[in-house]
């Protein structure tokens, strides 16, 4: 039997806001347990809510990007459930009316030529306090509360059930991670929960209509959890079925360890939670005045500036997303072409998608971090186009620049590579012709050869002229000239 999937995901996304939702409490990672929690986040007696501004324009700036409803009123409900770092017995959150409604997403799934466009329709985003921490030490058998992070901002994201497998769940996870970070509304730090994904997972027949009873994967805080747990709970639920056996609705967690799922608790409907609007908190009323002041402060958005990357700069589609991938990439990008005497966009994008790109992931560093700056990489590539380097060449270049070697300053430190190493590019006619003469003369019979008909002996000859020069012969020189006397 063919089996069809379907996914939707719930994104929670933290709010970078000093203080919480509610409160004035700190929002800083890291605090000692239990030291920013207030009065108001563990709600005790007398104390009332106070909704944060700056919380509730950081909605509306990702209900802009993503073109959907800012709702002019919206109302913040109470959701009780029982959970020991839930001091209040409730979380405030938003339930019939929510702040966004509607939107899309569109991003590509896949690279280069089997890339795709896949537009995911968003449900609703709504405002809502996230719960404290619980903490398990392991060896004393105790478990700890933590409330530091209770009340703390979050975006809560969902889309419809219209992403069919976990390669896009993880392309859409991407682009909604670099868009609120983007937009400031969030720092996506996975490690520390700032962006963390829950995945509603359901299999059924191809052809049947109605959906498959959905488990949800809570609380996956890297994208390639999110992968490998979507991928193991499509497995399982198939298995499932196919021995006779039904998918009962439950919330299961992932176990990166030993790549498998398992039942929490059975899942809950919304009528469980006996939501109901918030008695101590006044309905969010949204002007269309406020929402543009909003709009006035938004950067370029990932889609407008990719369009701008094509038809300003001439890159392909793919191209432009690739270096406009964060704020810091389009940063970058943009920096280094500007710098450069003759502008060469495709030769940026082409080191930031290779050599930049490598030595990052290598170095698990970020971009902001790279030891070769944007305008260090313009002028590396400057002396690709004044013949000075090969590619080969600069890449060894780049590399010194990236440890360091040669501590001068601007241009200077790439010359200073260069003579120290030996390593400009040897673009003298007179002298690739005497090479080329040279490796003719070893290698009469492959010339011989050449001359019959059998053209796969050229490649050989190229590579021991470039041998035989260390590499610091102009290849396109190389070509041409060894073409010419072949053929003389």
């Amino acid at each position: 039997m063919s089996w069809e999937v379907i996914i939707g995901l719930e994104t929670h996304a933290q709010l970078s806001t000093a203080s919480k939702i509610f409160s004035g409490a700190s929002t800083t990672y890291g605090a000692e347990p239990n030291t920013q929690s207030c009065a108001v986040d563990l709600a005790l007696p007398g104390v009332l809510p106070v909704l944060n501004k700056a919380a509730v324009e950081k909605a509306i700036a990702f209900g802009l990007a993503i073109d959907a409803e800012v709702a002019p009123m919206s109302v913040f409900a109470r959701k009780n459930y029982f959970y020991p770092d839930l001091p209040k017995g409730y979380q405030i959150s938003q339930f019939e009316l929510p702040v966004v409604i509607g939107g899309t997403l569109s991003f590509n799934v896949g690279e280069k030529d089997k890339a795709y466009k896949k537009t995911v329709q968003l449900t609703r985003a709504h405002l809502e306090e996230d719960a404290g921490k619980s903490t398990h030490e392991l060896f004393d058998k105790e478990s700890g509360i933590d409330l530091n992070r209770a009340g703390t901002p979050l975006l809560e994201i969902v889309t419809e059930p219209c992403i069919y497998s976990a390669k896009e769940a993880v392309a859409y996870a991407k682009a909604l991670h670099s868009l609120v970070v983007w937009l400031g509304m969030c720092d996506g730090n996975m490690q520390e929960g700032s962006f963390r994904c829950d995945a509603n997972v359901s299999v059924r027949p191809v052809g049947q209509k109605e959906l498959g009873t959905r488990r949800e994967i809570k609380n996956l805080n890297s994208f390639k959890f999110l992968e490998d747990a979507i991928n193991y709970e499509i497995n399982e639920q198939i298995r499932i079925i196919e021995d006779g056996g039904r998918i009962q609705q439950a919330t299961v967690l992932f176990d990166p360890n030993s790549g498998v799922t398992r039942v929490m608790r059975t899942k809950e409907d919304a009528h469980d939670y006996r939501y109901f609007p918030d008695p101590d908190l006044a309905p969010l009323v949204i002007s269309d005045a406020w929402r543009e002041r909003v709009r006035a402060t938004m950067p370029e958005l990932p889609a407008a500036l990719q369009a701008r990357f094509v038809s300003e700069y001439a890159l392909s589609e793919y191209d432009a997303e690739q270096v406009s991938a964060s704020k810091a990439h389009a940063e970058y990008f943009e920096t280094a072409v500007k710098a450069m005497t003759k502008p060469d966009a495709k030769m940026v994008a082409n080191w930031m998608m290779s050599d930049l790109a490598a030595t990052l992931n290598k170095e698990e560093i970020e971009l902001s971090n790279s030891p070769v700056s944007a305008l260090r990489l313009a002028q590396l590539i400057a002396k690709i186009q004044d013949s000075t380097l090969s590619n080969k060449l600069a890449k060894e270049v780049f590399a010194a620049v990236w440890v360091g070697e040669q501590q001068a300053q601007g241009d200077a430190q790439i010359d200073a590579i260069i003579e120290a190493r030996g390593l400009k590019q040897v673009s003298d006619v007179g002298a690739i012709e005497a090479i080329i003469q040279e490796i003719m003369d070893k290698n009469t019979q492959i010339v011989e050869e050449y001359r019959a008909g059998k053209e796969k002996g050229f490649g050989f000859l190229v590579g021991q002229v470039m041998k035989a020069s260390k590499g610091k012969a102009n290849p396109a020189q190389v070509n041409e000239l060894l073409l010419a006397k072949l053929k003389s």
